[in-house]
């Protein structure tokens, strides 16, 4: 496979670039896709992270139309909710507030758009569960600052590993992107 294209890895998250070496892969690049990731009106969970990996992987690809490009977008959802990315602590602490005691969704869409091929996107979904968090565990939770930046104001894979009571479906998907499903995608394209 010499003649493979370069594979791009359209993403800020160190967390992706982490998930591809655990599997033994490694982009050549690193160039996140400068989009607009602000929820249409009414825009369900699942559509939204499809549409926003298959707009980062089209924005890096019209730029490199010679690469393999990797995209995705993850999102925490409870219900038709579209949990957000929490800046603040008080975002964080929303977030936790929600998820307390119940069940959420972890939905990642994953595009990968290769040279003289029509992009593909998945999406994979997880189901994780939070126990019932008492204020003192949510004040250390935040007081830990992990939370910053992250989908749902927590990090499966920090801290916050202590909070939860059930998961189901692919953990590397909750952590940031379904090493499973993206192997075979970038197998796929490279055939």
């Amino acid at each position: 496979m010499t003649d493979a294209p370069l594979l791009i890895l359209a993403s800020a998250s160190p967390r992706r670039l982490e998930l591809l070496k655990q599997i033994g892969i490694a982009p050549h690049e690193v160039l996140p896709a400068d989009i607009d990731e602000t929820p249409l009106k009414n825009e369900l969970p699942a559509a939204y992270a499809r549409r926003i990996a298959t707009e980062k992987a089209a924005k890096i690809a019209a730029a490199r139309p010679d690469a393999l490009v990797l995209a995705a977008d993850t999102v925490v959802a409870l219900g038709r909710r579209i949990l957000p990315k929490a800046e603040t602590e008080q975002q964080a602490r929303d977030c936790l507030a929600l998820m307390s005691g119940r069940r959420h969704r972890v939905i990642t869409g994953v595009c990968v758009a290769a040279p003289q091929k029509k992009p593909r996107t998945r999406l994979i979904t997880s189901v994780v569960q939070f126990k019932r968090l008492a204020d003192t565990e949510v004040a250390a939770y935040l007081n830990s600052g992990e939370w910053k930046g992250k989908a749902g104001g927590y990090a499966i894979q920090g801290l916050a590993a202590r909070y939860i009571s059930f998961i189901s479906g692919s953990y590397s998907n909750i952590v940031g992107l379904p090493l499973h499903e993206t192997a075979k995608m970038l197998e796929d394209a490279n055939t």
